[in-house]
């Protein structure tokens, strides 16, 4: 009962009110952004048996960002894949979140991503089945913080320190969770760069 004074995210009755409207769809422009890791997901990769891809069965990171912009604000999804032949792409996100530098090896910290800040590249994919007539954004690489050109940062505000910009602190018992966003997007799965997965 005390749950529906606090502003914490909770499930609906079926015959609760409701008042809030869904938030309109940003479609952003190709290029490079600051992003936000808003929410982090363990999960598990299972090819599919009937079109199994080159990836085998592999734990998987699915890493919410929220990207803020004049027009609003785009919430995406990316899949890291924790295997080795997609190592390179594990050291992207950390090298974009300031916590990798090159050629220096990194033990993977997981409870420090919420929060943290970092920029990525965005181009447009194409839907598949019922959207194949439709695009979408797309997480298409993340750029290592000592690499960032902020003069091609499309909603650049200000440069984080070192690149990193520490998380921050959700108070307890609080949750940050994909649904807290008032945007939305059509439903598709995230593919990141990998499709047939």
């Amino acid at each position: 009962m005390t749950q529906q004074f606090n502003n914490f995210d909770h499930e609906l009755g079926w015959e609760d009110e409701i008042t809030k409207d869904s938030g309109e769809f940003v479609s952003l422009t190709p290029g490079d952004y600051q992003f936000t890791v808003v929410n982090f997901e363990r999960a598990r990769h299972t090819p599919n048996p009937q079109n199994p891809g080159k990836l085998p069965a592999c734990n998987k990171a699915i890493i919410t960002i929220q990207i803020d912009t004049a027009e609003g604000t785009a919430t995406l999804k990316h899949n890291l894949f924790l295997h080795t032949s997609t190592e390179g792409m594990l050291s992207a996100f950390f090298g974009a979140i300031g916590q990798k530098k090159h050629g220096e090896p990194l033990r993977m910290n997981w409870n420090s991503v919420m929060g943290a800040t970092g920029v990525c590249r965005i181009n447009k994919r194409k839907g598949t089945g019922q959207y194949a007539d439709q695009e979408f954004d797309n997480i298409k690489s993340m750029i290592y913080a000592d690499e960032v050109d902020w003069s091609k940062v499309l909603n650049a505000s200000q440069p984080m320190q070192n690149g990193y910009q520490q998380p921050q602190q959700q108070p307890q018992g609080q949750q940050t969770s994909f649904f807290q966003n008032n945007t939305t997007q059509p439903t598709q799965p995230a593919q990141g760069n990998f499709s047939g997965f």
